[in-house]
């Protein structure tokens, strides 16, 4: 476990730096707005918000609020006259929010799907709709410290998650979040969940039920049990223990760090996601852009995900 941690120090330390090197050389895709901004082609209004101005709503899959409460509150500080609120929910709500136009944005952690995205389009006001991957995130297992297990392989987590192994009781946020979604589609190929599995409501709620819980899995997004007190740590919360796994066709038993959420040694790795249908080229536009930028993806970093919009180097080093 410690030369676990020197190794992944090492590598983060390294990640951080070439960071920083290759802000320097790579044009951020977001950067420019026309890459971003949504069509329209019905009839001009009237908006009373800009890009750095104004206020608006967008929801978010509650998995994500450390960091977006984060995003929003450097963004404000940088446009004092802008003002985002965001609504933290079940992805599924999310959707439905965008769909019936009750918010221009959503953070969450797929693309719209091509039914979605037409269904939009053939509104009267014809937007067509944006979006783009920000970062890879990582779904966390976390079990009580003692636990008499915290290192899988793919084949007994799959027992796990389809029941078959029901020495486990799974501890999921929501029944309608990203989270039981991923599993059920990724890991259980459109199965149930077993019988049992529990929701737990709010993430911090997973957490808690298995602290206080020997035989409990909780299934989290990893910046939640991230430590970001200080951007340089790699270590996670000491409430429980984070489980290792090990991705088929590698030979490591890994934790989700960003090291290996990036190389994907870890196996439980999704995206996180902005989508977008704004008339005009707005607040919506200048968060997203914002997200995409040094500053927002530097704070995606210290959330532990990995992420998208930069051009990132690795090189490992032994320490002696």
């Amino acid at each position: 476990m410690e030369n676990d941690k020197k190794i992944a120090t090492s590598r983060y330390t390294l990640m951080r730096a070439f960071m920083k090197q290759q802000f320097k050389h790579v044009a951020l895709a977001l950067g420019l707005t026309t890459s971003i901004a949504a069509c329209h082609s019905g009839p001009t209004s009237t908006f009373t918000d800009t890009e750095t101005s104004g206020t608006i709503h967008i929801s978010v899959d509650e998995t994500y609020k450390p960091l977006i409460d984060s995003e929003i509150r450097v963004f404000e500080s940088l446009y004092p006259k802008a003002h985002i609120i965001a609504d933290y929910k079940p992805e599924q709500d999310c959707f439905a929010d965008l769909l019936a136009d009750s918010t221009r944005m959503i953070i969450v952690t797929r693309e719209l799907s091509e039914k979605e995205t037409q269904f939009i389009k053939d509104q009267k006001d014809h937007i067509v709709p944006s979006g783009l991957r920000l970062a890879w995130d990582a779904v966390a297992l976390v079990v009580n410290k003692q636990a008499k297990d915290s290192i899988f392989n793919m084949d007994q987590l799959h027992d796990i998650m389809s029941g078959k192994d029901s020495s486990w009781q799974l501890v999921f946020d929501n029944e309608k979040s990203s989270t039981v979604r991923y599993i059920r589609d990724s890991i259980n190929q459109g199965k149930p969940l077993p019988a049992g599995t529990m929701a737990a409501k709010t993430n911090p709620e997973v957490i808690d039920y298995v602290v206080k819980n020997k035989k409990a899995m909780g299934l989290i997004g990893v910046s939640w049990i991230s430590d970001t007190a200080d951007s340089t740590s790699i270590d996670f919360t000491n409430r429980v223990n984070v489980v290792k796994l090990r991705a088929d066709g590698y030979t490591e038993y890994v934790q989700p760090y960003q090291y290996y959420i990036g190389t994907g040694a870890y196996p439980l790795k999704r995206s996180l996601w902005y989508n977008l249908k704004e008339p005009h080229q707005g607040l919506g536009t200048g968060f997203a852009t914002f997200l995409g930028s040094q500053e927002g993806q530097l704070l995606i970093g210290r959330f532990k995900l990995f992420p998208a919009r930069m051009n990132i180097l690795f090189k490992t080093v032994n320490l002696k």
